[in-house]
């Protein structure tokens, strides 16, 4: 984890996952830099707004594999689920709801996040049947900027369709990525 600048309550907090994600960001925005995966996003959230200084939002930036074809840009997350976390069985079993999708603003794509980079074909098919994107932070991002009351985006940029050579893909067009999302940042926010 890695906090850059300072929180203050009329400005949002931009969260990724890695630098090289942030390449081209404005220096003086704060960025905080959570490592990958679902428990360093959400250990690294919690642990930034558990000192007190509230952001105005927190945005969830970041590439993802498209899972669908056609699927490029940017775009605003319409609702995020985990999939990597059976909440149909988990409600079956103990009548309890965790982990249920999270709805977000307007009618952005799905995106589905989990512990897993999606680099196999069959793994993106299956996921292809319910969501457009796959990342591996925008869940915890957004359910735990929810548990302190801050209003959260998620906004992903998509850097390779999420199969079979999706992990070369990715490394190739990363700096690319992180162009685009800072002009979506300089544009949006």
């Amino acid at each position: 984890m890695q906090l850059r600048g300072t929180i203050s309550p009329d400005r949002p907090l931009l969260v990724l996952a890695l630098a090289e994600e942030a390449a081209h960001l404005d220096p003086r925005l704060p960025v905080l830099l959570t490592g990958m995966g679902k428990v360093n996003a959400t250990a690294a959230v919690a642990t930034v707004l558990a000192r007190g200084a509230l952001p105005a939002a927190v945005v969830n930036l970041g590439t993802a594999g498209a899972l669908q074809s056609g699927w490029t840009g940017t775009h605003e997350v319409g609702s995020v689920i985990q999939h990597d976390l059976d909440t149909e069985f988990i409600h079956r079993l103990t009548g309890q709801t965790v982990g249920a999708p999270l709805a977000l603003a307007g009618d952005g794509p799905v995106l589905a996040t989990g512990d897993q980079f999606i680099a196999d074909d069959r793994a993106r098919a299956a996921l292809a049947a319910r969501a457009q994107l796959v990342d591996m932070e925008g869940y915890a991002v957004a359910s735990t900027a929810r548990r302190f009351g801050v209003p959260v985006r998620l906004v992903k940029q998509v850097s390779d369709e999420a199969g079979a050579g999706a992990d070369r893909t990715w490394q190739q067009s990363v700096d690319d990525c992180a162009r685009r999302l800072a002009g979506w940042v300089a544009d949006q926010l």
